[in-house]
């Protein structure tokens, strides 16, 4: 490690921390209805939205109402993006004249980008056309965005609230997510990518000669607009396959940091959204401490396993040192223009969020570094996360810590003035057991079924990693890959359904949680009441996190990153 890496990545945890107060008060603003400097422009849009789809705001909707609205809404966008990609040959906006795409893939790509994963079993810039990239993944970007956040202002109305039947509408949710939040900063963000290099326009690809003489076809496209809502709604999905390592998605060391920000910078600020309608912001900083030390552990993993370089390397007798000519390290799978340090922080903060945007091979990563995105991703994404789904998720593991912490001292459970009964619990439970129920048995399968090993590019440990990390990316959520798999009908159908389970099959138990939450009173704190403020609550959810991440998983990180990690060291002593 270096100490110009460590300071980047303390620049990045400075600007982190300087946008959570700011950012979380206007959300909150937006979400209670209140004034905002942008409601004179915004208001009368917002109400002519509602009287067209026939939304009336002042009616609030159950959990119930809330999740069904969720799903019709989710499977709409589903039928509406499988249809363009299916019709893609006949539907204008095409200039490359790209076919449509096959069922299996049009299947597998609509499931991903509205449930908020953007995995891509194809190459954007040779595979989607202008409108399919803008009216299909674009707009999704933004509402499957938009869906987390709001169904994180339902589990948060459930905590605020006393004997309420209802926990918002979700119509209105979205709505205001869109204007008020995710489609302004989205514009400004835009620009300014435009201005550090990304391009933004409707002509076709461009044809250069190269030095040599040879033909060379530079893809182009609306490639700003839909970097900005990729980052800022923790979507990835690129539009080139290169991603964030792509010099026109990702072309300056300041938009490298800018994006790294924008992806933090929501599920950051949903903490103290939490704190500001609990009436308790001191309960969201005790949450984002816990995600932010949980964040620097990983990152203080990742980035001296890459600086200390490669065993097998060393091993040759190659110099992999720090030093006047050379960077050091292990430089197999980055970018020369970003570095070690800030290839380490983009992959921890890209897999403790469901982005899956990555500006470095992950495959390429050491084996104990490359298992730092697999747990972040198989915690439920809670260190920041997906906007909302991160909120969401912690907060089903901070009912199970206090849930423990009732248990120690024999009292009746509270959280947030809530008494927690069996219902809340297992539910919490159920959401949980959702993830490592979709990862190790699909990954199970896929290892022994021929289907699942056919196009599996490496074999032995690595192999089974890519495999884990494959179901452990869809069922997340999160869209990033450690690569080496070739699609067919067996993966592309399975992480569909593995995409479906991890979001749909967790949110309704949350809003079951939610639903339950807000229809009990508050309960004063007394003597015996657990605070949950406090470093003890912090170290308490942060012990529970692990102990349940590390019994569920560390049987299959053994057969995978660390077996491989041991084989490596055993391989450079011989």
């Amino acid at each position: 490690m270096t100490v110009n890496g460590i300071l980047q990545i303390a620049i990045f945890c400075i600007a982190i921390i300087a946008l959570v107060r700011p950012l979380g008060g206007y959300m909150t603003r937006v979400f209670n209805g209140d004034k905002t400097f942008l409601s004179p422009v915004f208001r009368p849009v917002e109400r002519v939205l509602y009287a067209a789809s026939g939304v009336r705001p002042e009616v609030e909707q159950s959990w119930r109402v809330y999740g069904v609205a969720m799903l019709l809404f989710s499977l709409a966008g589903s039928v509406s993006l499988y249809a363009i990609f299916r019709l893609q040959d006949i539907l204008p906006l095409n200039p490359q004249g790209f076919p449509a795409l096959p069922p299996e893939l049009a299947l597998n790509t609509a499931i991903s980008f509205v449930t908020n994963t953007n995995w891509q079993f194809y190459s954007g810039e040779s595979t989607m056309s202008y409108l399919s990239q803008m009216i299909g993944l674009t707009v999704h970007n933004f509402v499957s965005a938009a869906t987390g956040i709001a169904l994180a202002m339902a589990i948060i109305r459930g905590f605020a609230r006393r004997s309420a039947k209802t926990v918002g509408n979700f119509w209105v949710d979205l709505t205001r997510c869109v204007l008020y939040i995710l489609m302004p900063v989205a514009i400004v963000y835009a620009l300014f990518l435009i201005w550090q290099g990304v391009p933004q326009t409707l002509a076709a690809y461009v044809d250069a000669t190269t030095l040599e003489g040879a033909k060379q076809t530079i893809a182009v496209g609306p490639v700003a607009s839909q970097e900005a809502i990729k980052m800022l709604g923790t979507n990835g999905g690129g539009f080139f396959n290169g991603n964030s390592a792509h010099p026109f998605e990702n072309p300056t060391a300041l938009s490298n940091l800018i994006q790294m920000i924008s992806i933090f910078s929501m599920g950051a600020a949903l903490t103290n959204v939490f704190g500001r309608m609990v009436g308790r912001e001191r309960q969201g900083w005790a949450l984002f401490g816990v995600m932010g030390l949980l964040f620097l552990a990983g990152t203080f993993i990742v980035y001296p396993v890459e600086a200390g370089g490669n065993p097998a390397i060393a091993a040759m007798g190659v110099d992999q040192s720090v030093g006047p000519g050379q960077v050091g390290g292990n430089m197999e799978g980055k970018e020369v223009r970003f570095g070690i340090a800030n290839s380490s922080l983009f992959t921890v903060v890209t897999t403790d969020t469901s982005c899956g945007a990555v500006n470095n091979m992950h495959d390429s990563l050491m084996p104990l570094a490359g298992m730092i995105p697999l747990i972040n991703i198989q915690l439920g994404e809670i260190i920041f996360g997906g906007v909302g789904s991160g909120l969401y998720g912690m907060l089903m593991f901070a009912i199970i810590a206090v849930f423990v912490a009732g248990l120690m001292v024999g009292r009746t459970p509270e959280y947030i003035g809530k008494k927690l009964e069996a219902r809340e619990v297992k539910m919490s439970i159920l959401a949980i057991l959702i993830l490592p129920l979709s990862i190790l048995g699909f990954t199970a399968i896929a290892t022994v079924v021929p289907q699942g090993i056919a196009t599996l590019t490496n074999s032995g440990p690595h192999g089974f990693s890519e495999i884990l990390y494959a179901y452990t990316s869809a069922t997340g959520n999160n869209g990033s890959a450690f690569a080496g798999l070739g699609p067919n009908m067996f993966w592309q159908v399975t992480m569909a359904i593995a995409m479906f389970m991890g979001r749909f099959l967790f949110i309704v138990p949350m809003l079951a949680v939610a639903g339950s939450l807000a229809a009990k009173k508050i309960v004063p704190p007394s003597a015996g009441t657990f605070p949950t403020d406090n470093g003890l609550f912090v170290a308490l959810l942060i012990g529970v996190i692990l102990i349940v991440g590390g019994l569920t998983f560390f049987p299959a990180l053994a057969l995978g990153p660390v077996v491989e990690h041991l084989a490596m060291q055993a391989g450079s002593m011989f």
